[in-house]
C-alpha cells in the first residue's frame, strides 16, 4: 500500500506541473486575444507615437481573474490527494503519497527552474550575436527557435517550477494537521 502511493504521490508534481503549463498558455492566449482586439478597434495604437493609450486595465483584469481561475484544479488536486489518500487508505497510504511527491517534486523543480533559464538565457544570447556570426542574431531562423523555447521555458522558470514548493509544503502541512483523522 504504501509502495502503491508512493508512485501515486510521485506523479502529483508531474501533473500539477501540466496544469499550471497549461494555465500560463490558456491566460497568454486570453491576452492575446485582448490586444488584437484593441488593435483592431484603434489601429492608431500602432502609430510611432499613438494619441491615445491601450486599455490597460482590461490586460490587467484578464491577468488576474485566469490566474485565479486557473489555479482552482490544481490546488484542489494537492489538497484534496493527501486527505482523501488519509482518510480511505490510512497512515502508511499518507506517508508513501508525500514521500513520491516530495522526491518528484525536488526533481522537478530543480529541473524546470534550470531548464527554463537555460531557454531564456540562450534566447539572450543568440539576441547578442552578430548578425554574420554562426548564431546569426535576432531575427534568424535559430532565433526564431529560441523564441519558441523561451515561450517553454519561461513557464518552467516563472511558474511550475518554483510552485512545486507550495505543493511539497501544502501537502506536507494539510497531512499532519490532519494526522489523528487517518488513523
Amino acid at each position: 500500500l504504501t509502495f502503491a502511493f508512493l508512485i501515486i504521490g510521485g506523479m502529483i508534481p508531474f501533473a500539477f506541473a501540466a496544469m499550471t503549463m497549461k494555465s500560463v498558455g490558456l491566460a497568454a492566449m486570453e491576452m492575446v486575444m485582448e490586444v488584437q482586439r484593441q488593435f483592431d478597434e484603434k489601429p492608431h495604437l500602432l502609430d510611432e507615437n499613438p494619441t491615445e493609450r491601450p486599455d490597460y486595465d482590461a490586460c490587467i483584469a484578464i491577468s488576474t481573474k485566469a490566474s485565479l481561475r486557473e489555479m482552482v484544479p490544481p490546488a484542489t488536486m494537492v489538497i484534496l490527494t493527501p486527505l482523501l489518500t488519509g482518510i480511505f487508505f490510512g497512515v502508511n497510504a499518507v506517508s508513501g503519497l508525500l514521500v513520491g511527491s516530495l522526491i518528484a517534486s525536488v526533481q522537478l523543480a530543480i529541473s524546470m527552474s534550470n531548464s527554463g533559464g537555460a531557454w531564456d538565457n540562450a534566447k539572450k544570447y543568440i539576441e547578442k550575436a552578430a548578425p554574420d556570426s554562426e548564431l546569426e542574431g535576432k531575427g534568424s531562423e535559430i532565433h526564431k527557435a529560441a523564441v519558441v523555447g523561451d515561450t517553454v521555458g519561461d513557464p518552467f522558470k516563472d511558474t511550475s517550477g518554483p510552485a512545486l514548493n507550495i505543493v511539497m509544503k501544502l501537502m506536507a502541512v494539510l497531512s499532519l494537521v490532519f494526522a489523528d483523522t487517518f488513523y
